[in-house]
Parts: structure tokens; C-alpha cells; sequence
């Protein structure tokens, strides 16, 4: 049995009943909108699953491609124990001060480190290091090329999650553009990649969870 189609007043509904999104975080939205940065920050239902992810699995070590404002960088932090650390990674300038500013308006800097550049090019520099859960939230053309870097960088029992993999529905469009060949290529991957066990969970624009064997 397929599940229950979402409405707007079935979101409404869960969004009312166990989104907590503070001011703080309310004010990042507001403020990306306003310097005219593109807003596709994760969802507060998103954000919020990505917290109780790290608390399930215990997780002290996270690792984050794709930054944005911090907006979903923030969700995370605040889910960390004391000795928690975000690693996170964004290619813009601009995006990444903002990201900087937001982190000390919430006292999280001490727990983040921002890295600027390229995120492939980033990756090999973290390579020695090992980390709970990877969160790949960056240009879906290179998806594939994240997960082959970051699946010997995630411990046995860590997680990798994926966002934005039902791509609005072009996944099962005859005709997808690049973004949506490159999650349809990821999907695909993570589905039969033995290394892990994965599946898409349709909440906001899907996300695909695998956790590694």
C-alpha cells in the first residue's frame, strides 16, 4: 500500500505538531532571501531528521558538502554532544561568510569548521579522516563522485545522506536534465552498491539514506 498522499494541511499538520524551527533559524531564511542567495536550504522537517539521525547513531563526527547560509549546518551542531564537530564545505564566498556570521549569532563556531573551495578538491584534503555521518547537499552532477570519496571516510554503522533525490520529480522524467541524471546515476549506485544499505525516503524533496555496512 502506497502512503498517504501530502496535502498542504497534512504538512501543515506535521510542521505544526514537531517542527521547532527557532527565530535564529527563521532569520537565516529571511536574511538568504534578502542578499538575494538562491533558497534552497533544507526544509525544517529535514533539518530537524538530520539532528535525530546524529543523536541515533551517536555521532561526534559530521561532514557536510554543501553549506549554503548554514541552515542546515546549525540543525546538525545543535544536535552534537560538547565535543561534536561539523566539518562543512561550500564552494562561494559569499554564502560561506554568511554561514560564518550565522554560527556566531547562534555561539556554534566553536564546533564548526567551514572549508572554501571546491568540494572535490576538499575531500581528498580530508581524506585521512573519519567521520559518523556525511550529509551531500551540493550539485547533484557530482553526487556519485561525493559518495566514491566519502564511503571510505564513514565508519561501519555511520551514515551517508543525500538530499534533493527525488528532484522535484524528474527522476522519472523521460527527458532529465543534467541535475537530475546525476541523482538518478546516484540512486542507482547506492541501490546495489553492497557496501551499504540505502533507501529514498519521501519527505520534502526526497532524501536517500544509506547506511554503511
Amino acid at each position: 500500500m502506497k502512503g498517504v498522499p501530502l496535502t498542504e494541511e497534512l504538512y501543515k499538520y506535521i510542521t505544526d505538531t514537531f517542527i521547532q524551527e527557532d527565530e535564529l533559524l527563521r532569520q537565516i531564511v529571511i536574511n538568504t532571501e534578502a542578499k538575494k542567495i538562491p533558497l534552497i536550504q533544507v526544509s525544517p522537517e529535514t533539518g530537524k531528521l538530520l539532528g535525530m539521525f546524529i543523536k541515533m547513531i551517536d555521532a561526534k563526527n559530521v561532514l557536510e558538502i554543501g553549506t549554503l547560509t548554514g541552515y542546515s549546518t546549525i540543525w546538525m551542531a545543535r544536535a552534537l554532544p560538547p565535543e561534536g564537530r561539523v566539518v562543512t564545505l561550500e564552494l562561494t564566498k559569499a554564502h560561506a561568510d554568511e554561514a560564518l556570521s550565522n554560527y556566531k549569532k547562534a555561539a556554534l563556531d566553536n564546533k564548526i569548521e567551514l572549508i572554501l573551495g571546491k568540494a572535490l578538491v576538499s575531500l581528498d584534503t580530508l581524506a585521512g579522516r573519519k567521520f559518523d555521518l556525511v550529509f551531500i547537499d551540493a550539485d547533484k552532477e557530482n553526487c556519485v563522485n561525493y559518495f566514491n570519496k566519502v564511503i571510505h571516510m564513514v565508519r561501519s554503522g555511520g551514515l551517508i545522506i543525500t538530499d534533493n533525490t527525488l528532484r522535484r520529480g524528474e527522476v522519472i522524467d523521460p527527458n532529465p536534465g543534467p541535475g537530475a541524471q546525476g541523482i538518478i546515476a546516484y540512486n542507482k549506485l547506492v541501490a546495489n552498491d553492497s557496501r551499504v544499505e540505502s533507501l529514498l525516503v519521501p519527505i520534502d524533496d526526497g532524501i536517500t539514506l544509506s547506511f554503511v555496512k
